[in-house]
């Protein structure tokens, strides 16, 4: 599933692309997909604009320029692809916003969705988001009053998105390798230091991610070099049996509370 980082990538690289364009016509394959009939669907967005695009965790938010906004949540399995027909992925496609020249494919939402909705519909739908980690409001000191007194694994802490959002299953292995913490250690076990760094790990993680394009390796368009860069960067996540980067040991795959997490059992410790 996309986590900050795919979205963040999305997010930059769709806004090259279809910002300030008229938007010529709109095809929605799947009715479920959206929020709203069809008719009334199409009718709303054709003719207008997205004039930005915004990254709330997972979720990314289209901007109209009449001021509606289109939420999009990607879930398991749902990628977006900007071009001409002949070029896109051979699959199925839930909607397509065709501008001049290109069109703007929604791929794979079986389970995501692309909602139009209102300002204050957005805000509401994403009332319960916990913090980004980018948030300028999330400093160290806050970060730790947030999980001092929390209860669970760091694992199931991470990526909880009334907690933090944004942070997956991925992510949050990486992170908890930077921070040379076990994922299934105990939250209410950590010391305040190691809380600490645990921030500076989901900071930098978060930020190499970004600049490496996240490890979705399906490009946004053809000439797209940025988007699953970051794949093969990953230290642990879905390294299983492989030498850890950093000691050596091999990366093991265990399960917390049904979510797979990848460590290593050397030089990752539970204090």
């Amino acid at each position: 599933m996309p986590e900050l980082p795919e979205m963040e990538t999305y997010r930059k690289l769709v806004s090259q692309e279809v910002l300030d364009l008229p938007i010529q016509n709109v095809i929605v394959n799947r009715e479920k997909s959206i929020n709203i009939e069809s008719e009334q669907f199409i009718k709303e967005l054709v003719g207008r604009k997205i004039i930005f695009v915004e990254r709330r965790g997972k979720y990314l938010v289209f901007h109209l320029d009449n001021g509606g906004r289109l939420l999009l949540h990607l879930r398991l399995g749902g990628l977006m692809y900007v071009g001409m027909e002949e070029d896109r992925p051979d699959r199925n496609t839930q909607i397509n916003i065709e501008f001049a020249g290109k069109t703007l494919y929604f791929i794979g939402l079986r389970l995501g969705f692309l909602h139009l909705l209102s300002a204050k519909q957005v805000d509401e739908e994403l009332a319960d988001l916990g913090p980004d980690p980018f948030d300028r409001r999330l400093t160290e000191d806050r970060f730790v009053s947030l999980l001092q007194g929390r209860r669970g694994s760091l694992k199931t802490t991470l990526i909880n998105q009334h907690i933090i959002s944004g942070i997956g299953n991925c992510y949050s292995d990486e992170i908890a390798f930077a921070a040379e913490l076990r994922p299934d250690v105990k939250l209410q076990d950590l010391s305040e230091e190691s809380l600490r760094r645990l921030y500076t790990a989901m900071r930098s993680v978060l930020t190499e991610a970004i600049e490496g394009g996240g490890y979705m390796e399906l490009p946004l368009t053809v000439h797209d070099q940025l988007t699953g860069g970051y794949n093969d960067q990953c230290k642990v996540y879905d390294r299983e049996g492989e030498p850890c980067v950093r000691c050596g040991t091999a990366v093991v795959k265990t399960e917390i509370s049904g979510h797979k997490a990848f460590y290593c059992p050397n030089c990752q410790h539970d204090h």
